[in-house]
């Protein structure tokens, strides 16, 4: 055990810097490019999701179960209290989880300690698997789990630090897309039952300050990373 634990705390050097800036224009295109967004896009469901479990657990709703679907949506089911601040933070959770999960992964690949990181990352997706109830979410999260480990498992430490680097770009810039697609969809009327509309109906604020709220918290995660990332030196 002690052995393990030196390896999981053990700092490593970080990527070089060209790595840093290629997996940021790889992670920036990938989000961009509708056709890879819409391949990708599940990863960021799946941390939403997660979210909002994280969220009803740490206030003490019961938590029924997560479906992932097809088309990268996915639902979270919660009982209790149908108001009330656990509720609110519950429904709130969802849409900056990524980023946040974005800023931290960046704060764990600045300090070097990648392994770390590839170890809470592989322990969340084994605690949601357990929350799965439906056969393609199950399917989702093994595959996912199981690229994860086999990559990071079989690469050299150099490799899995670019690597984390990339899922950590991924995570910061893919966090704010579906805000502003939420957004999009909202000013359509086609997302009535949208997050930030369960958020109007629970509190006196309206739904548009919710998806505000959201982007200004993705958007501030994502300068934040950057800066935590960032592999040019600061001008004296």
């Amino acid at each position: 055990m002690n052995e393990v634990w030196e390896s999981l705390t053990a700092a490593q050097a970080g990527p070089p810097p060209w790595a840093v800036l290629l997996s940021a224009a790889v992670a920036l295109a990938t989000v961009a490019w509708s056709g890879s967004w819409h391949l990708s896009r599940g990863l960021i469901t799946i941390a939403h999701e997660g979210g909002h479990a994280l969220a009803a657990l740490l206030t003490r709703r019961k938590l029924q179960g997560i479906r992932l679907h097809s088309d990268t949506s996915g639902v979270t089911l919660t009982r209790g209290r149908p108001r009330g601040p656990g509720m609110i933070l519950t429904a709130a959770a969802g849409y900056v989880t990524p980023s946040l999960l974005g800023v931290g992964g960046a704060w764990l690949t600045a300090t070097g300690h990648v392994a770390i990181l590839i170890a809470v990352v592989i322990g969340l997706l084994a605690a949601m698997l357990l929350l799965i109830r439906n056969l393609f979410g199950a399917v989702s999260l093994l595959a996912t789990g199981g690229a994860v480990f086999a990559v990071t498992w079989y690469s050299p430490p150099d490799v899995d630090a670019v690597l984390a680097c990339l899922a950590v770009w991924f995570l910061l810039f893919g966090g704010v897309r579906p805000i502003l697609e939420l957004r999009r969809k909202r000013s359509r009327g086609h997302a009535p039952d949208s997050d930030a509309d369960q958020l109007a109906r629970l509190t006196f604020l309206p739904g548009g300050f919710w998806v505000l709220l959201f982007l200004l918290v993705a958007c501030a995660c994502l300068a934040g990373g950057a800066w935590l990332l960032n592999p040019l030196p600061w001008p004296a």
